[in-house]
């Protein structure tokens, strides 16, 4: 029971488990207020006040405010001076910025995924899109909208960057905000379907110039469908 860590690797036992990490409570906060912005609890430009959440969360205001400084220093809060902190806004040079973002994250996710030739991410992307098939006659439905999600975090995941995952988590967040707004925009769930089930296709071949091709057509499709005709080609080529 006493051997040490030393001992245990000396003897050239191989560790089965991985040690527990606890999260912190700052960081399970972050991470409430992250589902929530996510979900529209917290819709774009409202204010967050520290003694509502705080009453809300049953916690004390310093590991409060510890938690929204990391928000903040995600982009997903903004301090305005002498009024206090509010829920980005995600106005149309916000949208067309994260797009830029994302489709750079999202192609270096693909080419990761392409030269590990792991065929679990094959599995998964399929499965991901499979699930989107349950949605096809309600394209514009948030089940088909959180599918779709799945898909891209599903993708990013199997690049197995930490710093990749870390940046398109809070993307996520912003895309779940964008994804309101466009979920009247699809009228065929066959088409949406289809786009992911390309890219999982031309992943699947080791196709790197086809499955990069794809996905910033797809991208620019997504910001076109926010910011209209004629805002997407700039900003979403230039990742």
């Amino acid at each position: 029971m006493s051997m040490s860590v030393s001992q245990d690797k000396s003897q050239g036992r191989k560790r089965i488990l991985t040690p527990l990490v606890q999260e912190s409570t700052p960081a399970i906060i972050a991470r409430k207020l992250h589902d929530a912005i996510a979900s529209g609890n917290f819709p774009p430009g409202s204010q967050l006040t520290e003694s509502g959440l705080a009453a809300d969360l049953g916690v004390s205001r310093g590991p409060l405010r510890e938690a929204m400084q990391r928000l903040t220093a995600e982009g997903l809060l903004v301090s305005h001076r002498n009024r206090g902190l509010f829920v980005v806004s995600m106005e149309e040079d916000d949208i067309r910025d994260m797009y830029v973002a994302r489709t750079a994250i999202e192609r270096a996710a693909i080419e990761q995924v392409i030269v590990s030739g792991d065929q679990a991410a094959i599995d998964d992307l399929n499965a991901a899109v499979s699930r989107m098939r349950g949605f096809i006659d309600d394209p514009n439905s948030a089940e088909m909208a959180e599918a779709d999600m799945e898909f891209h975090q599903i993708l990013v995941e199997h690049a197995h960057s930490q710093r990749l995952s870390r940046l398109h988590e809070t993307i996520l967040v912003e895309t779940r905000m964008c994804l309101r707004a466009m979920r009247g925009t699809y009228s065929s769930g066959k088409e949406r379907i289809d786009e992911h089930q390309a890219l999982v296709d031309a992943i699947a071949s080791g196709d790197a110039t086809a499955a990069d091709t794809l996905m910033i057509e797809h991208m620019k499709d997504g910001l076109h469908r926010l910011v209209g005709a004629g805002e997407s080609s700039g900003a979403a080529s230039t990742a």
